[in-house]
């Protein structure tokens, strides 16, 4: 009788039906990628006009980095009260 291989020789069955794309078999990006704008952004941020990148792109981003700024100081403010009460006795 001998020895029987323990390794199958059959090839499995395929898990997923189908094959794989070719990148040439892909339709053309170009219609959904739109303007490459990474130049005009690079003249934007790299302009030297005393602002900090944070700010550069004007009004949006003050507003965010305002309202940033108010919820820190407000958070800041949040805790130190909650461990100032949480520091006294309580009266029983």
């Amino acid at each position: 009788q001998g020895l029987k291989p323990i390794v199958s020789t059959e090839s499995p069955a395929l898990v997923f039906g189908t094959t794989t794309k070719l990148a040439s078999d892909l339709p053309a990006t170009d219609s959904f990628l739109g303007k490459n704008k990474v130049p005009d952004l690079q003249k934007l941020f790299q302009k030297a006009d005393g602002l900090p990148v944070h700010l550069k792109r004007g009004v949006p981003d003050k507003l965010l980095y305002r309202t940033t700024m108010a919820l820190t100081i407000g958070g800041t403010i949040y805790c130190l009260v909650a461990l100032y009460m949480a520091s006294q006795p309580r009266n029983q």
